[in-house]
């Protein structure tokens, strides 16, 4: 069976497989609106997860997919390098702070960087004066390569390209690991609700997206930071 996955899955997926028990599986990872311009440009793929539903929605209005259904919700949160840190800063302070570097993902390309301008949109004119600052690194056509495994957020604060990342509050757990980093969560209701889908393409497919609606599953993405 042949997988594409967004990236944001990649380290949940490794447990999920070994729970499923399925025949060999061939998965590849990445920004999610890339993979769906692979799929309707004809590459082979018998299942497509998203962290949004706007791209299986739209493989199955053009025919391209069996089905669609929701299987998890992520949320966002800021990664800062810990040392830029002042008393009494809180998520709306550190974007506001104009010392600050601020990273995303990209839009258009990968979902997290749409959820990204979502919250820019909550905050008003405030977060309009933010988005005009911040940078997108990671997630796009040609944007920068991460090492296999890495932490977006980490490597770009560790190797200076950024200050504050916004992404995912899935890796938070993973992240508040690290010593020279601080997370710090955003609250409703400025923060988006990421909602995951996914598009089962064949037939190939269906089981998978029996077991990514099962009980089995659903704990093992509580134990990866989904709800």
């Amino acid at each position: 069976m042949k997988i594409l996955a967004a990236g944001s899955l990649r380290a949940v997926w490794q447990p999920l497989m070994a729970c499923f028990q399925a025949e060999t599986i061939r998965c590849d990872f990445g920004p999610a609106g890339l993979l769906r311009e692979r799929i309707e440009a004809g590459e082979p793929c018998d299942f497509f997860a998203s962290a949004n539903v706007a791209h299986p929605q739209a493989l199955l209005a053009s025919g391209r997919a069996l089905s669609v259904s929701s299987f998890a919700l992520n949320r966002l949160c800021l990664t800062v390098r810990a040392d830029a840190m002042r008393e009494g800063d809180d998520w709306r302070s550190l974007l506001m702070r104009e010392d600050l570097r601020i990273g995303t993902s990209t839009p258009g390309c990968d979902p997290s960087g749409d959820y990204t301008q979502q919250l820019f949109s909550r905050m008003g004119a405030v977060g309009e004066a933010i988005r005009s600052r911040a940078v997108a690194l990671v997630g796009g056509r040609d944007s920068l390569p991460l090492p296999a495994g890495a932490l977006a957020a980490q490597w770009l604060i560790d190797h200076d390209y950024t200050d504050v990342f916004i992404g995912y509050a899935s890796y938070a757990p993973r992240l508040r690991q690290i010593s020279t980093l601080c997370v710090v969560d955003i609250p409703e209701p400025y923060n988006p609700i990421a909602e995951y889908a996914f598009a089962c393409l064949t037939a190939r497919g269906k089981p998978l997206a029996e077991f990514l609606l099962s009980t089995p599953a659903g704990l093992i993405l509580v134990q990866h930071g989904f709800n």
